[in-house]
């Protein structure tokens, strides 16, 4: 049953553009055996039909502007190559950390640029 709401809430924060790797990986890891590894993996695979439903409405609503998308995607690909072959010669300890660190910075972040557009 927690992996059906793990999923969920996950697909929300997906669909809304956050990123559903902020409440799937974390989800797992605590509610799970799963290593760092395999949560971020699992993440990844879920990430696709997630992604593809909320592209599909966001790109109905005119949402996404493909000049700005494409240079995005084109340097992403080439980031997540390397950041794969990063994570998979890092330990799952050390990915935890660098996992936790980012979140940490990235919700201080949220929180202040948020505070102050207001």
């Amino acid at each position: 049953m927690i992996l059906f709401i793990i999923g969920f809430f996950s697909g929300i924060i997906s669909g809304l553009g956050i990123g559903g790797g902020t409440i799937l990986i974390p989800g797992l890891i605590f509610f799970t055996t799963l290593s760092q590894h395999k949560a971020q993996g699992i993440n990844l695979l879920v990430f696709i039909p997630t992604a593809i439903t909320a592209l599909f409405i966001h790109f109905y609503n005119k949402n996404i502007l493909l000049k700005i998308a494409f240079p995005i995607i084109i340097t992403g690909l080439i980031g997540a190559l390397i950041g794969s072959m990063i994570a998979v010669n890092i330990n799952s300890e050390m990915l935890k950390k660098i996992f936790a660190i980012f979140l940490f910075f990235m919700g201080i972040y949220e929180f202040y640029y948020k505070s102050s557009r207001r």
